[in-house]
């Protein structure tokens, strides 16, 4: 069975790499550039920094800035309302997942008009155009938006976040300028570092796992332990660009096989409580290892030894433990000790939030079977 990887065609990294926006939006024929990006952002002046290279270029763009944290089904649509009447041939998304996801979601309408029912965009998509161009730039080092296929756009009335999986989404260019990253506050730099980690750790064991795959998810996990302390707690600029480059790695891998079910019932804490993606996958991932970690700990085996520790003569149990306390140290070290009740799970919910993660486009990828009795017992644990 023939194994598919995509990768986006071009990305530029380094601090300072905005500035080679202009030239390449030149170079390409594109004469009008609708902007997305959060009001956090704005407000931040971090989205400033890329209208300033449009308006030096002399590029006319419009701004659309109505997204939330958790993107939704009004935002995708809204935004395609405003990307048409702006007469824009690019959109250029500046910030984390939530407007690289919105950029998307407007992207793939905007092209294949027939799907502006967001909701038929859910899972595996079968659109037939490729959306519309996208440049982007990254300003959390977490998502890995802008070198994925996939984007998670919240469908409110029905509480749940839809993970929509089409090629024809990927942006034709990612620029990872450490600059960007450089304003976020350390809350948010621990949740999207740890996002990262779940995205390498899951990618890893995902029944999907392919060589080419490890290959990405162990490096990114290796940066991930040795850079992520300092990204959030000193601020160092090495730390924090090396961070960039670490969830772009995880990116390209999970990208192109799968996640797991740390992802499915993060999505329902998430649609349900609108807690931060990172925050839930912060929260839940030592408990999901443990349970996973009863038929892949020879795959935890495989990471304790990138993460330079010899775990060749433990036995299963000892190197679920280690491994799991690996995650919890660097969890506790950037700051996050959350559990689920902290972000308003309640006892009296958790058999509607398992029901909605055996739902989840995530859950076939892991390698443990699941019941709806264990998401119960997983989310009960976590409390």
């Amino acid at each position: 069975m023939a194994e598919r990887i995509v990768l986006n065609e071009t990305s530029y990294f380094g601090k300072g790499a905005r500035e080679v926006l202009a030239e390449e939006i030149k170079k390409r024929g594109f004469k009008k550039v609708f902007l997305v990006s959060d009001k956090s952002l704005i407000g931040a002046g971090v989205t400033a920094k890329v209208e300033d290279v449009l308006k030096n270029a002399a590029i006319d763009y419009t701004l659309y800035s109505e997204i939330k944290p958790n993107p939704t089904i009004k935002n995708v649509t809204d935004g395609v309302t405003a990307c048409k009447e702006s007469g824009a041939d690019l959109i250029v998304a500046v910030g984390g997942g939530s407007s690289i996801d919105t950029a998307k979601g407007i992207s793939i309408v905007m092209t294949n008009p027939s799907r502006s029912d967001i909701k038929s965009l859910n899972g595996a998509s079968n659109t037939e155009n490729r959306g519309m161009p996208i440049i982007a730039l990254p300003t959390t080092a977490g998502t890995a938006a802008e070198v994925t296929i996939n984007y998670v756009i919240t469908d409110e009335e029905r509480e749940i976040k839809m993970v929509c999986v089409d090629p024809n989404d990927i942006p034709i260019l990612a620029i990872i300028d450490s600059e960007l990253m450089a304003s976020m506050p350390k809350s948010l730099a621990a949740a999207t570092g740890m996002d990262a980690l779940t995205h390498a750790v899951e990618g890893y064991i995902t029944k999907a796992a392919n060589d080419m795959s490890d290959m990405f998810h162990i490096k990114a996990i290796q940066m991930i332990f040795k850079y992520l302390p300092a990204a959030v707690n000193e601020k160092d600029e090495v730390a924090i660009e090396k961070m960039g480059m670490a969830q772009y790695i995880a990116g390209m891998g999970f990208s192109n096989v799968g996640l797991g079910i740390v992802h499915s019932m993060a999505h329902q804490l998430g649609a349900v409580y609108d807690t931060p993606h990172g925050i839930a996958n912060a929260i839940l991932l030592p408990t999901v290892m443990r349970f996973n970690g009863e038929v892949c700990y020879e795959r935890f085996r495989d990471i304790l030894k990138a993460l330079d520790i010899d775990a060749s003569t433990f036995s299963k149990e000892e190197v679920i433990d280690t491994f799991v306390g690996k995650i919890k140290e660097l969890s506790e070290k950037v700051g996050i000790t959350q559990t689920v009740s902290d972000v308003g799970g309640k006892e009296e919910d958790l058999s509607m939030l398992a029901e909605k993660a055996m739902e989840d486009p995530c859950k076939p990828g892991n390698p443990r079977e699941v019941s709806k009795e264990d998401f119960v017992r997983l989310y009960k644990e976590a409390m």
